[in-house]
């Protein structure tokens, strides 16, 4: 079953090669016709650096290709599963053929998972591409965040932080796709419910160049502000251990909380903005031991 092969990283696309496989691992690799292989339809990723693909071009021209790319057979030839920026580079410089592993993969949804893994594994996907190939997995295939985050090795709650980014104005998803700002800047955002509100906090932090720490600060205090504004009486009458207990809780569930007291105890809110987000924040709350 494909399934047994997902969540393993690199030995999902490449096997470790035992010693009494040896020679049936050299048998399966190829030199291919470069004009036999197509670009993987599914790849994740949608930007590739020039300067690294430069780089790429000039290792490869002085050393050859040391890592074989892998590709799949189909009807008009091959096609892609992994290694599309070392295919490039080789079809920039103008050559003929390739090394190449053909592996078996039996349908369009292993091939995307294991293009995913190839990818996140290298670190080569930015955050933004990332969510969207898990989005694709979990649309097209009908999986839930949990079936994702099995086949990719992750846990539900990072594959459930991924796609939250896809909620986020569209500048403010370009601006982590550059690398302008960060996974941890964007997941401090998200605490905030308003687009305006993302949106006049993500200008400050690109102007003033807020750490992590500082925009998870500023986005607290402006939670505050929101609850001053909106006249809560209960507010004015907490105590500053309170305050604090509901700063510390929002900076760990980066969402809005609200703690009443009473003579006999008191009541916890947690804001929550969409069934993904409460999927998100009952994955942290099953996450905490003790």
């Amino acid at each position: 079953m494909a399934n047994k092969r997902l969540g393993r990283g690199l030995e999902a696309l490449i096997p470790q090669m035992a010693e009494n496989e040896a020679s049936e691992r050299r048998e399966s690799l190829s030199d291919i016709k470069l004009t036999k292989i197509r670009a993987n339809p599914l790849q994740p990723r949608m930007e590739f650096n020039r300067e690294r693909l430069d780089e790429l071009k000039s290792s490869i021209s002085e050393n050859g290709v040391i890592q074989p790319i892998t590709v799949r057979k189909t009807a008009a030839g091959f096609e892609l599963v992994a290694g599309e920026r070392r295919f490039r580079a080789v079809t920039e410089l103008g050559f003929d053929r390739i090394p190449a592993y053909v592996m078996e993969v039996k349908s369009d949804e292993h091939l995307l998972e294991l293009a995913l893994i190839e990818n996140i594994q290298r670190e080569d996907l930015n955050p933004v591409e990332v969510a969207l190939a898990y989005q694709q997995l979990q649309k097209e295939y009908s999986l839930t965040q949990e079936d994702v985050a099995r086949k990719v090795g992750k846990d539900r709650a990072t594959v459930a932080n991924f796609i939250r980014l896809l909620k986020l104005p569209d500048t403010i998803q370009n601006s982590v796709r550059i690398g302008e700002i960060g996974m941890g800047h964007a997941k401090a955002i998200m605490g905030l419910s308003s687009r305006g509100d993302q949106i006049q906090i993500w200008k400050r932090c690109i102007k003033d160049s807020f750490s992590v720490r500082k925009l998870e600060q500023e986005v607290r205090k402006q939670l505050d502000r929101s609850d001053d504004d909106n006249g809560s009486a209960t507010k004015q009458k907490k105590s500053a251990f309170i305050v604090e207990l509901e700063g510390r809780l929002r900076d760990k569930l980066k969402t809005q909380i609200k703690i009443t007291t009473s003579k006999k105890g008191g009541r916890i809110e947690v804001a929550f903005y969409s069934n993904d987000d409460l999927e998100r924040l009952m994955e942290m709350l099953d996450s905490i031991e003790g």
